[in-house]
């Protein structure tokens, strides 16, 4: 089945949403003359800033979900929470309420398995196509069209849409299999191991800090050995700033998300999971601690990590005291 005719369908323009539906426009899938891009977001104003932002192209502005599954072949999905997706999904004027034979949804959101495939049933129920598609990567991939998608579902889909949007928002599709839920493994597999990077990182920064050693020359030694990552060198020296940079790429309310998710994820398979699950921990008391740091990004962690160290650790009761 190939949808290269019809409109190209886009739901949620948020944090991620905003830069693969711009990829879309600027690479020239979708949002031509012969081809628009039909775009709906729970916040409408984000669906006009994005026409206005492409004045010469071919975008239209649906009133609901339901209304831009119903004029395109293929709608791709990006909501930020699982409660978002559901929502947005099975209301009155919903995602799946636009769907009939043929149409196929490409959800990319990184929710349970449970519900990727609760979604897939009921769109293969009204003869639609599901492709689950999580990407690995946030803001800047998002808008620089580098995140990797890890697929499960319709092979035809994937097949259709490989060379056709997933080419121009992606550094590389991976199809993983045809049931649903080997995506949201696979994603959630990756967004641990990250998180417990990051939590691992954050402390080894605030030890170097606490022991009067230069944050920035640690982050420099770090890049330079065996255990160099680029997300160390992305978040290393915002991290390392008097005071941090935790502007948002990647919310830590989303991460911990995640990271609770692979918790349950490897309890269910009988899985040992305890530097996930310490580090889930970290990431749970950042989010609920009230220290406004779940809508920061998630290098914010570091901030929860010398809060809690600051009843036996000077530096960090200084720190903590100025901030």
């Amino acid at each position: 089945m190939a949808f290269s005719t019809e409109p190209v369908g886009f739901i949620g323009l948020g944090i991620m949403g905003i830069g693969m539906a711009s990829r879309l426009v600027s690479q020239g899938v979708a949002g031509t003359p012969t081809r628009p891009l039909i775009v709906w977001n729970r916040s409408p104003s984000k669906s006009e800033t994005f026409k206005s932002s492409f004045p010469s192209s071919n975008i239209v502005v649906a009133s609901s979900a339901k209304e831009v599954v119903e004029k395109c072949g293929v709608t791709y999905s990006m909501l930020s929470t699982p409660e978002a997706a559901a929502e947005v999904f099975n209301s009155e004027e919903g995602t799946l309420a636009g769907v009939g034979a043929g149409k196929a949804i490409i959800d990319c959101a990184t929710l349970a398995e449970s519900d990727h495939k609760t979604m897939s049933e009921k769109t293969i129920e009204k003869g639609g196509l599901y492709l689950e598609a999580p990407v690995s990567g946030s803001k800047g991939p998002a808008a620089g069209g580098s995140l990797i998608f890890l697929c499960g579902g319709s092979k035809e889909v994937f097949d259709s849409v490989l060379d056709d949007g997933l080419h121009v928002m992606g550094k590389k599709s991976f199809f993983l299999g045809p049931n649903v839920g080997v995506g949201t493994k696979a994603k959630l597999v990756v967004n641990s191991i990250m998180g417990t990077m990051l939590a691992a990182f954050s402390e080894g920064i605030a030890l170097t800090q606490a022991v009067g050693l230069d944050a920035n020359t640690m982050v420099e030694v770090i890049g330079l050995g065996a255990i160099a990552a680029p997300m160390y060198g992305l978040k290393g020296p915002k991290i390392a700033k008097e005071p941090s940079d935790h502007t948002v790429n990647f919310p830590l309310k989303h991460a911990h998300k995640d990271m609770k998710l692979a918790k349950d994820l490897a309890s269910q398979v009988g899985v040992e999971y305890k530097v996930n699950n310490a580090a889930e921990g970290i990431f749970k008391r950042a989010r609920e601690g009230g220290l406004g740091l779940e809508d920061l990004d998630f290098s914010a962690v570091f901030e929860q990590i010398h809060e809690d160290s600051k009843g036996g650790c000077e530096y960090s009761a200084k720190r903590q005291k100025k901030e």
